[in-house]
């Protein structure tokens, strides 16, 4: 539990805030001390200066009063207890006059000082009375010593903003985490299966956005599911059907009630070839899943593929007095296509054509060049599709009639086949229609490759 904790989105970013905010609370201190020491320094050098220079100017007065250095110790003692710095005054020949920590004899020595003195100009010509050398005591305010309460000062102030900053990250965090725990709640529900899941994030930033692309996603994945489960259904409806009248006509020549003649082996040999069509159309769509159609293109010349598929289809239309129509470009650019393929798909668009076409109707094939590719039309005049249909022709199984009667043909594979197989060819297939008027069926093939 705890290395979950310590591995947990919300506990890195209060580690990063903290972290953040420890680095500039201490830049924050350091800065501000380094200035309040290099201030006070500043100040002291200056005070030192000022205080030089009452020295250099009351001696200057006493030396021009007294016409010498006589009698200025006592002065010299007073002005280094007031300054609380030892003062020591030579003459012009280095030899000391006056100290005011009485350390040195008057007249009996000279000084060495460690740093250079301040020369008392003479008042009686040119040439000085005499150096003034000063060296600050041991005090006991510092600037180390004056910048401690400021320094506690800083440091209970840096303490209080990090404990604001902790618990401000908390609430933000918590805050900015919420809808990314909900993602992941949302999200171990679809892992169990349950694709209503969504999520309720209206964030305009990059989480709504992938809030949004969830949401999309799950759509897609219910949708996939029900598709999935209603492939099941279906698949297992349309094997049901054929299979169960094959086993009808063989229990019946078992039993004899049914005499095994040529009609009956011929009933039973077009229920084994929609068994075959059928399973024959599941590998289809099963191999364009895996995306392993495997197509044999070469140019070819589409009007010669629609000649060759409305010829076939002639004895089906006119079987059911349906007339079929070519409207074709006298000539068209060739197409890599495979020609098999694209047959197929004109024997299921023509066959779904004249399927919901009644008698006395007609179906018209149309082919035209548009935009560096071919349109092939398929335009019949039957019932035509309801508008909440028309989006969901092309899924598989999908049957505009509700009671899946075979009346019309087909087991609802036809469409789904065709326009995989055009994608497969690089083009697009759609569908418009109106009730009453019939339906229009086009689909594209680009151009062959100069």
């Amino acid at each position: 539990m705890m290395g979950r904790t310590m591995h947990s989105l919300q506990f890195r970013l209060m580690a990063a805030f903290l972290a953040v905010i420890l680095v500039a609370v201490g830049a924050v201190f350091v800065f501000i001390r380094y200035s309040a020491i290099q201030a006070i320094r500043a100040y002291e050098e200056r005070l030192e200066q000022e205080r030089m220079a009452r020295v250099e100017f009351f001696l200057s007065n006493y030396y021009l009063r007294q016409r010498g250095w006589q009698g200025v110790q006592p002065y010299v003692e007073q002005m280094g207890s007031l300054y609380d710095t030892r003062i020591v005054v030579t003459d012009p020949g280095g030899v000391v006059v006056a100290d005011s920590e009485a350390d040195i004899v008057p007249g009996a020595s000279t000084y060495k000082p460690s740093a250079p003195g301040t020369p008392v100009p003479s008042p009686f010509g040119p040439g000085r009375a005499g150096t003034i050398f000063s060296t600050a005591l041991p005090r006991a305010l510092t600037a180390g010593s004056l910048t401690r309460p400021f320094d506690r000062f800083l440091l209970w102030g840096g303490l209080l903003a990090i404990g604001i900053a902790v618990l401000l990250t908390v609430l933000l965090s918590r805050r900015m985490l919420a809808p990314v725990h909900d993602l992941s709640v949302t999200t171990q529900q679809l892992g169990r299966g349950d694709f209503s899941q969504r999520v309720n994030i209206k964030d305009r930033g990059e989480i709504g956005d992938l809030a949004r692309t969830f949401n999309s996603m799950a759509e897609d994945l219910e949708r996939t599911e029900k598709l999935r489960r209603n492939l099941v259904a279906d698949t297992a409806h349309e094997l049901r059907t054929p299979l169960a009248n094959v086993r009808g006509y063989l229990e019946a020549i078992r039993d004899n009630v049914v005499q095994p003649d040529a009609a009956t082996i011929a009933s039973i040999h077009e229920e084994v070839l929609l068994l075959s069509r059928l399973i024959d159309d599941l590998q289809e769509l099963a191999l364009s899943d895996a995306g392993q159609l495997r197509l044999v293109r070469q140019p070819e010349d589409m009007n010669a593929i629609i000649q060759q598929t409305v010829e076939a289809a002639q004895a089906q239309a006119g079987k059911k007095g349906v007339a079929l129509v070519t409207a074709l470009a006298e000539s068209l650019p060739p197409c890599d296509v495979d020609a098999q393929r694209i047959q197929q798909v004109m024997h299921n668009l023509l066959d779904n054509a004249i399927a919901h076409t009644p008698s006395g109707g007609s179906v018209t094939i149309g082919a035209r060049s548009v935009n560096g590719s071919v349109e092939v039309s398929v335009t019949d005049t039957g019932e035509g599709i309801p508008a909440a249909d028309l989006p969901n022709i092309f899924e598989r199984f999908y049957r505009v009639d509700p009671s899946r009667t075979r009346a019309t043909g087909g087991h609802g594979l036809g469409l789904t086949i065709a326009r995989r197989l055009v994608e497969a060819h690089g083009g697009r297939i759609q569908a418009e229609s109106q009730l009453g008027k019939g339906s229009r069926f086009t689909f594209t093939i680009p151009h062959s490759a100069l």
